[in-house]
């Protein structure tokens, strides 16, 4: 019965929500569907947003090795764009977020000193933003400009004109394709029309590409009467971002608890379209806004390291330097007839869900996925097919491989920003950022190892006593189990030890001092 409902168009309607909690120092905004989180943006008004802004900068040297040259855009670090970035090219523009299918030439390595010639150090250069600075690594941009509207994005000193590739039915593409041969477009304009003008009208679209080219007059007055380096556009904020690029006709409401925002919105929406305006909703409720629609509780779980799973597995985040590596368990799964179709009904569940905390954790760069070993490649097909599937919700880039001879799957994402747990977490002061400090056993060894060192140090001050300061758990490990070890060490050495419990000590941290002075000998702190 159910499939043919779902013949007849009948199935069952999501209900997608996008709720925004806007305070003083941090907005955050969630999109949910049917009251599972889907998606987080977090902004903070005190850390500016760069991404997406375009700047007129200026060339402060370029490296022949790296094929890159560095440019000061009047922040506290230059920003680095390859040479075959700094030259704008239609297909460069291919990469966009609504990707019009193309083929796009080989990067061409250009030879030393060529780039030097167009692009001497200290010309000017105008840039956009498109990887922010995380890290000790400055900013990415490109020559390649694009600034999205409603319904289009408009590509500056491009030639590019098409309809989003995401855009599948034939008779909506020729209808868009007309309406974009119709529009007045600069020669000098590229446009794509975004997957969001799906079913939208013609007024639209002229109205959407008036916006866009009032910016673009904006930010060519700016390049003739402005010094380098200086900002020329700042994308908007977070709430009208998400306004921007996710309100389509399935989002059934916007919930915002700050009475400003709402306001803003509800005018920007207006502008959009009457019935749109009417889904912008005023939240005054005293339980906090993101508490009320439980986005909080399933927001925690994108800093936890395990993810349960509806089946009883889990999956373990570890995320490095380098990369990020993505385990899957079976863990309390016990559903299935055979082991074969428990691992294949594990791992169909975690292929989802590693898709969908990607981008709640907004994870970029390389990612390593250990799905549970699977024997036939027919099973080893279909998840790497749901994969795949499930991660084209996904507005951020990806690139995925097949699932590989020692079970791995390689992936990338797109990374623009620093992920959501080095947005909220700072390094612990104590273990710095390895999440682990040396065992009791370990600090013991050390310890002795330190007074040995001491005492061959200063072999002519004799029986020289020494006062040793130590955490106090290590303290009660020192007394339990290596008493008769350190009563070994004073014979042997000749010298008095005492050793004291200092609550102000780190688990890793301790002193050794004369006992008579209090000169300090060596003292272990970072």
């Amino acid at each position: 019965m159910w499939d043919w409902l779902n013949m007849v168009g009948l199935r069952k309607k999501i209900k997608r929500e996008i709720i925004a909690n806007a305070e003083s120092l941090e907005v955050r905004v969630a999109i949910m569907e049917d009251g599972r989180l889907e998606e987080c943006a977090i902004e903070r008004p005190t850390e500016e947003r760069i991404v997406g802004s375009i700047y007129k900068g200026r060339i402060q040297n370029l490296e022949d090795g790296l094929q890159a040259a560095f440019v000061d855009i009047g922040l506290k670090k230059n920003a680095f764009i390859h040479y075959w970035d700094m030259i704008p090219e239609d297909a460069a523009r291919l990469e966009a977020e609504e990707g019009v299918a193309a083929n796009r030439p080989r990067r061409k390595k250009t030879q030393p000193g060529e780039m030097a010639k167009q692009f001497p150090p200290g010309s000017e250069i105008v840039v956009q933003v498109t990887k922010g600075p995380i890290g000790t690594k400055g900013p990415r941009v490109t020559a390649n400009l694009s600034v999205p509207g409603r319904y289009l994005v408009m590509m500056p000193g491009s030639k590019l004109k098409g309809v989003s590739r995401k855009i599948e039915d034939g008779k909506e593409r020729d209808r868009l394709k007309k309406i974009l041969s119709r529009l007045p477009i600069p020669s000098s304009i590229g446009l794509i029309i975004r997957t969001s003008a799906e079913g939208a009208r013609a007024a639209s679209f002229a109205r959407d590409l008036r916006g866009l080219l009032d910016i673009w007059q904006k930010i060519e007055d700016g390049i003739k009467n402005n010094s380098a380096p200086c900002c020329l556009y700042h994308e908007p904020d977070l709430v009208e971002r998400i306004v921007r690029d996710s309100l389509t006709d399935d989002i059934d409401r916007i919930i915002i608890d700050s009475r400003e925002s709402f306001d803003r919105i509800r005018d920007l929406t207006g502008r959009i379209s009457r019935r749109a305006k009417n889904r912008v909703k005023l939240y005054a409720g005293a339980t906090p806004i993101f508490e009320h629609f439980d986005v909080e509780q399933q927001l925690e779980s994108a800093f936890h390291r395990k993810v349960w799973l509806k089946s009883g597995g889990y999956l373990i985040f570890d995320e490095t330097e380098a990369l990020v590596a993505i385990d899957v368990n079976t863990g309390r799964h016990k559903g299935s007839k055979t082991q074969e179709e428990s691992i294949l009904q594990v791992n169909l569940e975690a292929a989802e869900e590693v898709a969908r905390q990607l981008r709640l954790r907004n994870i970029g760069g390389l990612v390593v996925i250990d799905f549970i070993d699977m024997k036939g490649r027919k099973n080893q097909t279909a998840v790497y097919r749901k994969l795949r599937e499930a991660l084209q919700k996904d507005k951020a880039r990806t690139n995925v491989l097949p699932i590989s001879q020692l079970g791995l799957v390689e992936m990338t994402r797109q990374r623009m920003e620093a992920s959501l747990r080095a947005t909220n977490y700072a390094d612990c002061p104590y273990c710095h950022g390895r999440g682990k400090v040396l065992s009791n056993l370990s600090m013991s060894v050390q310890i002795q190892r330190r007074i040995r060192e001491v005492i061959k140090r200063y072999p002519h001050r004799g029986e020289m006593p020494l006062r040793i300061s130590v955490n106090p758990m290590i303290m009660e490990r020192l007394r339990s189990e290596d008493e008769q070890v350190l009563i070994d060490l004073e014979k042997k050495s000749g010298t008095h030890l005492t050793f004291v419990s200092d609550s102000n000590l780190h688990i890793e941290d301790f002193r050794i001092q004369h006992g008579q002075t209090g000169e300090v000998l060596y003292e272990d702190q970072d």
